[in-house]
């Protein structure tokens, strides 16, 4: 067994509550209290192994008007399309660990074009979401949405094309100033990787290797000498010994915000000797620090789907991709081939789409039966987004709110509708 850390402190609704945060979309009501009485193992193992095959519970999207949403033909309908999955999925920590591939291998429709590439894409990550990480790599340097992402598509003998041997070793494997691979292993790497051929136009099946476009010459990378392919490629860089490192480092990051030990480091690469990303990820989930550590800022689209499974609603408009974009995260369109900056989701701009999700989440809902007690108006307000653990500090402020806009003669209803809205956009909402 690794000697790897694991929490044993008390593990009661505000664990359970981070937890499904980070490894999900939060908690419908009653959620975190379940998830609780199982125990911090069982709790972890109900997350990353699934006893059925994911399943979406509860009604098809719809555009706001009844038309159900069309992901590859119609603009913004493929982030409503994935919203709709992490609301609805009886298995959430896939759908996070689609959308953490979908930052660690970023690919944008800007530069890919077609939606449905896109979308393709995506359910190969999500169908090796838990799985093995050497087959994702591969997955992934074979897809077409990637291979015109990053030029492998124009990559050929005697032109070849960098772009993608050299983010697969930077990025998506072994990472930049580790002393992993110099220039020459690019160069070498770029050359292994040549042979595919398509557009995207043409659709996904014209994707295909084609033996006269690939160098077919020995190549040296890391130092080993062969006539590597493509498969080579990936396996290389795979078999480095930079490479786990690399990998529990950058998956940690996805769910802890403060770096590692060594021994931490040590135990999940002992946890990854087979390639498997389900250990580590459990390992992460299972770790002292994931609990007892500072707060994460819950990603837009995260932050947007649990305020949606908090209230039990479902997507029954498609305003929820422009305000994804306004709040920083536009799904199948991230900022550049590094993903997200995981690190720097709040500032004056983003917040304001935050609190627009969180009035649309509300909608019409006004209560007409609202009490002029503000000590009620506290209790409901926390009912209505089925409640969650807020701070003594919190309901202490909306508390002074309540008694600050009654004694204006403020409408008690008025009032607690916009409780609501302060509740969903206090500190405790943001992060978890």
């Amino acid at each position: 067994m690794p000697d790897l850390s694991v929490y044993s402190g008390p593990f009661g609704k505000a664990q359970a509550e981070r937890l499904l945060w980070r490894a999900g979309f939060g908690p419908r009501q009653g959620d975190a209290e379940k998830l609780s009485q199982m125990g911090l193992t069982a709790a972890v193992q109900s997350l990353t192994r699934p006893t059925l095959p994911e399943q979406m519970v509860g009604p098809n999207p719809t555009d706001g008007n009844g038309v159900g949403v069309n992901p590859i033909s119609v603009y913004g309908d493929d982030h409503i399309w994935w919203l709709d999955q992490m609301i609805r999925t009886s298995a959430p920590l896939i759908e996070r660990m689609t959308l953490i591939w979908h930052s660690w291998f970023a690919t944008s429709n800007t530069g890919v074009g077609s939606q449905q590439l896109m979308i393709n894409q995506n359910q190969l990550f999500r169908s090796n979401a838990l799985g093995s990480f050497p087959t994702l790599l591969q997955g992934v340097t074979e897809d077409p949405a990637m291979l015109v992402w990053l030029n492998g598509d124009q990559n050929v003998k005697n032109g070849a094309n960098q772009n993608y041997g050299r983010e697969m070793m930077e990025l998506f494997t072994l990472g930049a100033d580790r002393g992993a691979y110099t220039q020459f292993d690019v160069e070498e790497n770029a050359r292994a990787l040549t042979g595919f051929a398509g557009s995207a136009a043409q659709g996904p099946s014209s994707f295909v290797f084609v033996a006269n476009r690939h160098d077919n010459t020995n190549k040296t990378i890391f130092g080993h000498v062969g006539d590597w392919a493509w498969q080579d490629s990936c396996n290389l860089c795979y078999n480095h010994p930079l490479h786990a490192s690399f990998f529990v480092e950058k998956l940690w990051s996805y769910f802890v915000p403060t770096r590692m030990d060594n021994t931490t480091l040590q135990g999940l690469k002992a946890l990854y000797s087979g390639g498997q990303i389900a250990p580590v990820v459990e390992g992460i989930l299972m770790h002292p620090i994931f609990y007892t550590g500072p707060s994460m800022v819950k990603p837009p689209v995260v932050y947007n789907a649990g305020l949606l499974r908090m209230r039990g609603r479902f997507v029954d408009t498609n305003a929820w991709w422009s305000l994804g974009q306004a709040a920083g995260q536009q799904l199948f369109y991230p900022p550049d081939v590094g993903g997200w900056p995981y690190t720097r989701w709040l500032n004056t701009a983003t917040f304001r789409a935050r609190w627009l999700m969180a009035a649309l989440v509300q909608g019409a809902h006004t209560p007409t039966d609202s009490p002029s007690d503000p000590d009620t108006l506290v209790e409901r307000t926390i009912q209505y987004w089925g409640f969650p653990t807020v701070t003594p500090q919190t309901q202490g402020l909306l508390g002074a709110f309540a008694k600050a806009q009654l004694r204006r003669n403020n409408p008690a209803p008025v009032v607690e509708t916009a409780m609501r809205q302060i509740l969903a956009t206090a500190p405790e909402f943001q992060t978890a």
